[in-house]
């Protein structure tokens, strides 16, 4: 750099060194006054490649952070101001949690000299985010000393990637980040690995060959493009049948032979009545939160039927809902490893069992063709036209059924992760982590020198393969999701998004929501119709290409035109009837089943 590290220099501008030091080239945020100094560190160092991608909302600005901790396997990162700002941002925090991705949200605080007094925006954000508080932060830290800054940002990078990863949120008063600092930054983090045990790995393969009927689901932050190429080897060698949880799909290919399906919202009912005949169940990674295990019921919380085998990263996770008969406490990188070097015996009592879970998730790729505009073929016809290596996005709605039944993902051994959805449900998720995706393919390399070095060769980071520029992003939104975060189409054009394409799916509904209404209330519809724009002409006035498709044939020559285009993003408007729900039912469908279950409970 242009200074050395020792060199006295504002508060702030120490903070962008330490994060360069940490291989930072790209941060989301929104300005705010809060945190100027810290605005002209990134000025100041621009020459180094670090870039400041301004947002339009701070929750689509932590969206984008907790995209680029999914794919880069660092911690992505977002700021933004007091108040205001750290409450919109809150959303993009408790993604992060639920999905343990590696994150930090730096948030400008009131000076120091009025705090405590509800000063303008004050919020005391350790009671707001803080451990205590299920489901926002692994960590809540304030510095108040500048001297301390790089000891807070490297205790935040390690608190984010070690154990189960997650969100660290760093609070930084206004006139702290002024003064001025001769604190040297610290040298870039390396989460700390755990390995499975000799003996655990034993106790584990003696319980393989007991078994009859097993099952791996694989899910959870953590993983790398090496470790799913362990999670293969240990699936082949024991030709065991992986399945995924819900959204972490592009774990495991879905084209393999012992793929079964993912295992989350309208799960295959196959596959959920394989789970509760498994004789034995290996989470490798996942929580086994509601949405995975079909709401404690396809493994009976606290004590399954099946037996059970918990491998997770972070050592307060093992039996807090799940008394595990095994629990081994590992991170995936090393786990996945460690099963892989496991001794398979020369043949499996399970094969037939395996192969027709397979063939089982190759049934559920059937659909019944829908007129005049079938989703199911529009989510095929993008796995057949896009390259692989592809990168879909989405939110949350009954239209993301059709990308998680579908979609195959293939890849990532080549190209990393390729998914990128909320388990935690959020919508607004999609659009902004579309946009994060292709900006972060364009973010150039940070220079090293003597106080900063480049990330070591083979350590997990975002974009990893051959070519990474020619990777495209898809984002399939539904219309009341892609309203939430529709202004992050202006970031795309302002940033230059190249590669882009966002496919909305407007039926005019809160579809989710109108769905649980006709199965539980039918034909009473209250708050969930929408009114929506017509989303082609927005979209031209964002700047981006788009067009209007209500036929299925009109969808392929639509996508092609995008894909010949790739300077420019593309917005594809999908028409649909209201009546068009999930993937496996329409409105009317389930509207008259539950009239008929009504006249039954009333005779």
């Amino acid at each position: 750099m242009t200074r050395k590290s020792h060199t006295s220099r504002l508060a702030g501008h120490a903070l962008v060194e330490a994060l360069i030091a940490q291989g930072v080239t790209c941060v989301f945020g929104v300005p705010g006054e809060s945190y100027l100094a810290v605005l002209d560190g990134f000025h100041e160092h621009r020459e180094h490649g670090i870039r400041f991608i301004a947002c339009r909302q701070e929750g689509g600005a932590a969206f984008m952070a907790e995209a680029q901790g999914k794919l880069s396997g660092r911690p992505g990162i977002c700021f933004v101001t007091r108040g205001p700002g750290a409450t919109n941002a809150s959303i993009g925090l408790h993604t992060a949690f639920q999905d343990s991705t590696p994150m930090i949200l730096f948030i400008g605080q009131v000076a120091s000299d009025q705090r405590d007094r509800e000063a303008f925006q004050e919020l005391d954000y350790r009671q707001m985010f803080g451990p205590g508080t299920l489901g926002f932060a692994k960590w809540v830290g304030e510095v108040q000393d500048a001297d301390r800054l790089p000891e807070y940002v490297a205790r935040a990078f390690h608190t984010a990637l070690q154990g189960r990863p997650g969100p660290v949120v760093l609070v930084l008063p206004e006139d702290m980040l002024t003064q001025m600092t001769a604190a040297p930054v610290l040298p870039r983090v390396q989460a700390a690995q755990s390995y499975p045990s000799p003996a655990a790995l034993a106790e584990l393969r003696d319980r393989l060959l007991a078994a009859q009927r097993p099952l791996v689901i694989a899910g959870g932050g953590g993983w790398t493009a090496e470790s799913c190429a362990a999670l293969q080897a240990f699936a082949e060698g024991w030709q065991l049948p992986v399945g995924c949880a819900f959204r972490f799909q592009d774990l495991f290919d879905n084209a393999h032979p012992l793929y079964a399906g993912d295992v989350g919202i309208a799960i295959n009912p196959k596959l959920a009545q394989r789970i509760r005949e498994a004789d034995l169940v290996i989470a490798l990674g996942p929580r086994l939160g509601e949405m995975t295990t079909g709401g404690y019921t396809l493994l009976q919380a606290p004590r399954p039927a099946q037996t059970l085998v918990h491998l997770h990263a972070g050592a307060e996770e093992l039996g807090r809902v799940y008394a595990a008969d095994q629990m081994i406490n590992a991170s995936m990188s090393c786990a996945a490893q460690a099963l892989a070097s496991l001794q398979a015996p020369e043949s499996v009592a399970w094969g037939a069992w395996a192969r027709q879970a397979n063939a089982d998730y190759q049934g559920n790729l059937l659909p019944q063709a829908v007129s005049p505009l079938d989703m199911a073929e529009v989510v095929k016809t993008l796995g057949r036209r896009l390259p692989e290596g592809t990168v879909f996005t989405n939110g949350a709605g009954n239209y993301s059924g059709w990308l998680h039944r579908f979609h195959r993902y293939t890849g990532l051994q080549r190209y990393g992760r390729s998914q990128l959805a909320p388990t935690s449900g959020a919508m607004g998720y999609g659009l902004p982590a579309a946009v994060a995706a292709a900006l972060l393919q364009q973010s150039p390399r940070p220079q090293a020198d003597a106080g900063h070095r480049l990330p070591p060769e083979g350590e997990p980071r975002a974009w990893d393969g051959p070519a990474p520029e020619d990777r495209w992003v898809v984002n399939i939104a539904g219309d009341g999701d892609f309203l939430m975060n529709g202004q992050e189409l202006a970031t795309a054009t302002g940033y230059g998004a190249r590669r882009l394409i966002c496919v909305v799916v407007d039926n005019g509904t809160y579809g989710t929501i109108r769905m649980h209404q006709e199965r539980e209330y039918p034909g009473r519809v209250s708050g969930s119709d929408l009114y929506n724009p017509d989303f082609a002409a927005l979209a031209l006035a964002y700047g981006w290409r788009s067009a209007r498709v209500e036929r299925t044939e009109d969808f392929e020559p639509a996508l092609q035109a995008a894909m010949a285009a790739p300077e420019q993003p593309t917005l594809i408007h999908l028409r649909l009837s209201s009546d068009v729900s999930t993937s496996r039912s329409s409105l009317s469908a389930i509207r008259i089943a539950a009239e008929q279950r009504l006249a039954a409970s009333k005779s």
